[in-house]
């Protein structure tokens, strides 16, 4: 173990356990100690399902990046490993970033890049590129001959120093890469390398591009086949708002179609990831039963909304299972969760216009749904964590298909997004919008898992009212279950 690796670790067990259970998410993944980001290493090992992430265990803000490690066999539990890796070797020395793992022949492999700095022409830059170390699902070990694949082995047109966040996966006995990147004009691409033993890489293709329509760098990209498609996700850099389905910076962009022969996505349809506030960089998993299962970074790097006083900052989002319907990705809270409901309460509700129902339901950490069957309104709002003249609303316009979340109320005192709006699928009989709340995260999935909103609140955890009211009548069923994780 090398000083920083061990350094950190030793930080890490001295403080982590200073913060209180009772301000931690229950059951999302949050900085065990300072600054965490994007998921890394997604995966399978010796059947337990390993998280990595980005991790600046020494402040609250992004730092020299590290791999911090967690476990869980479950989706819910996490169990807290040692430090996974530090930027403690010359081709990594400015940090660990983003990548991936696959499990081959009872070992963990990471492939990762590492950040660099060099003097070229007399001018220092950062170099990136990709590294592999491998493990026994604790202790890793970076390989002899890193870096592995590096910038000089694009094709001529691309931008070098632009190229990240590796996602391995090996099929028919060869592994394969995609990394994002981009060309010399600025536009967003991923690449894809291939190679027999770890050590010996070759480009082979760019898989898909920005086309100057949806963003600049393409940053952690996943492809994995689903319900007989290929599906590509990135997260793209520098993106303009596009209406409703992508708004301005760090977005997040499915692509479904088919890759042909020369390893180039043949786009069929194309949609935001998620609609929320908080949500970036998300990772696959394929299961032993077949489920694709995504996480991702429950945080946005333009509005950092963290209380001062927290000695941590990042949390995931809640791990999530994925489907195609009608051509959409579909995403819902994967059945695991289910197993810590408690304390059911079931109940069908008629609401007019001027009514308010805040006495039926409270919680912090809940599960709950709700199903119209029947509405004659323009508004029907949801007020979450009420109390003390503070609340979040969810606001559903069925005449417009329409889901705004709007945090503005939640006790922030700086001038931080607070508001943003999904369209969604025309009103039907059992409309549902389903709400997962973990203390701080709110995770809203409408029409059964079709449109995804996620998004943090930080509103003071003795404010739990959970109100409805609607400008004109509404039928709906109430579903609300207290989540405890033992």
């Amino acid at each position: 173990m090398s000083r920083l690796l061990d350094d950190a670790q030793v930080y890490q067990e001295e403080h982590a356990g200073l913060v209180p259970d009772s301000q931690r998410p229950a059951f999302h993944v949050s900085a065990p100690v300072g600054w965490i980001n994007d998921p890394n290493g997604w995966s399978v090992y010796k059947g337990e399902y390993h998280l990595f992430f980005q991790y600046h265990p020494y402040d609250t803000h992004w730092g020299p990046m590290h791999w911090g490690h967690v476990i869980t066999k479950d989706f819910v539990k996490w169990e807290r490993l040692p430090v996974a890796l530090a930027p403690d070797m010359e081709y990594d020395a400015q940090g660990c970033f983003s990548g991936s793992a696959v499990e081959h022949e009872g070992r963990h492999i990471l492939l990762y890049t590492g950040v660099c700095e060099k003097t070229v022409n007399g001018r220092k830059e950062m170099i990136q590129a990709q590294c592999v170390a491998t493990g026994d699902g604790v202790v890793y070990t970076k390989a002899d001959k890193n870096p592995v694949i590096t910038p000089q082995m694009l094709p001529e047109g691309c931008n070098i120093h632009d190229f990240r966040d590796p996602k391995i996966w090996r099929k028919d006995g060869v592994y394969y890469a995609l990394i994002g990147s981009k060309n010399q004009k600025n536009d967003g691409q991923v690449v894809i390398f291939r190679s027999e033993d770890l050590r010996q890489w070759s480009y082979v293709s760019s898989l898909d591009r920005s086309e100057k329509k949806y963003g600049g760098m393409w940053e952690c990209p996943d492809l994995f086949e689903l319900d007989g498609k290929d599906v590509l996700i990135i997260s793209p850099q520098f993106m303009e708002a596009d209406g409703l389905e992508f708004h301005n910076g760090n977005g997040t962009l499915c692509i479904i179609g088919r890759i042909d022969e020369q390893y180039r996505m043949c786009r069929e349809t194309l949609q935001a990831v998620d609609y929320g506030l908080d949500f970036y960089a998300p990772q696959t998993l394929k299961t032993a039963d077949g489920r694709r299962v995504m996480i991702a970074w429950m945080q946005s790097w333009d509005n950092h909304i963290t209380p001062e006083q927290f000695a941590w900052s990042g949390v995931m989002c809640f791990p999530r299972v994925l489907t195609l319907a009608d051509g959409r990705l579909c995403q819902y809270p994967v059945r695991e969760i289910e197993a810590y409901r408690r304390n059911r309460f079931v109940k069908s509700l008629t609401i007019t216009e001027g009514e308010t129902c805040s006495d039926l339901i409270s919680g912090r950490q809940i599960d709950l749904i709700l199903k119209l069957t029947w509405t004659d309104c323009s508004r029907f709002e949801i007020s979450l964590a009420c109390g003390r003249n503070k609340y979040t609303k969810v606001v559903y316009e069925p005449e417009k298909s329409l889901i705004t979340f709007d945090r503005t109320h939640a006790g922030f005192h700086r001038d931080v997004i607070c508001t943003r709006t999904m369209k969604v699928s025309p009103f039907h009989q059992n409309m549902e919008i389903r709400i997962l709340m973990d203390k701080y995260t709110v995770e809203l999935f409408a029409d059964g898992g079709r449109y995804a909103m996620s998004s943090l609140i930080y509103t003071d955890l003795s404010c739990e009212g959970i109100c409805f009211s609607a400008d004109g009548e509404s039928c709906f069923t109430v579903e609300k279950y207290d989540m405890e994780i033992s």
